[in-house]
């Protein structure tokens, strides 16, 4: 069943390269459960099919980029970019998206987080395994507050800017 408006987020745990030893985080892959991340922030997310794809890294992620201080100023807390991907490969992808600071590329590498949220598509025929549908979605509190799931191989909804539409 797929995630809607309303529903409190599953509880998962994703996993964030990280460049720089600090906050009781060390460097590399660092694993952090969901629930104890989203508590009383504004949480904007983005879930693609995977790292370094065309639309993906073209259009989705410097979107959110670009548009990171409009969400800020819309009252939303962090923003991050999901992929079934690993950690080192969502790391990496940050450093070529510039998103530093702005963007967490959080890593789902075994698509826990996309069957509970009911967002997984199996590409396994075209040699990409399970991956995630293109969506996006605003967490108040863990709570879904915005959901936008787009139709197969479409960029319409999940964008920056409609999200900032709709805040």
């Amino acid at each position: 069943m797929t995630i809607q408006v309303g529903d409190k987020v599953p509880d998962s745990t994703l996993f964030e390269f990280i460049e720089v030893e600090g906050n009781g985080c060390s460097v590399g892959p660092n694993a952090f459960k969901i629930e104890d991340l989203v508590k009383g922030k504004k949480i904007a997310v983005f879930g693609l099919p995977g790292a370094f794809t065309p639309t993906c890294s073209a259009q989705h992620v410097p979107g959110y980029v670009k548009h990171f201080d409009a969400l800020k100023a819309k009252g939303v807390d962090e923003v991050w970019c999901v992929s079934v991907n690993d950690a080192f490969v969502m790391g990496a992808w940050a450093r070529d998206q510039k998103a530093g600071g702005k963007v967490r590329m959080m890593a789902d590498g075994s698509a826990d987080f996309a069957r509970k949220l009911g967002l997984e598509l199996d590409l396994t025929a075209r040699g990409m395994g399970v991956r995630m549908q293109r969506f996006s979605m605003v967490l108040s509190d863990g709570v879904v507050s915005q959901l936008n799931i787009e139709a197969p191989g479409k960029f319409e909804v999940s964008s920056a800017e409609a999200m900032l539409a709709k805040l």
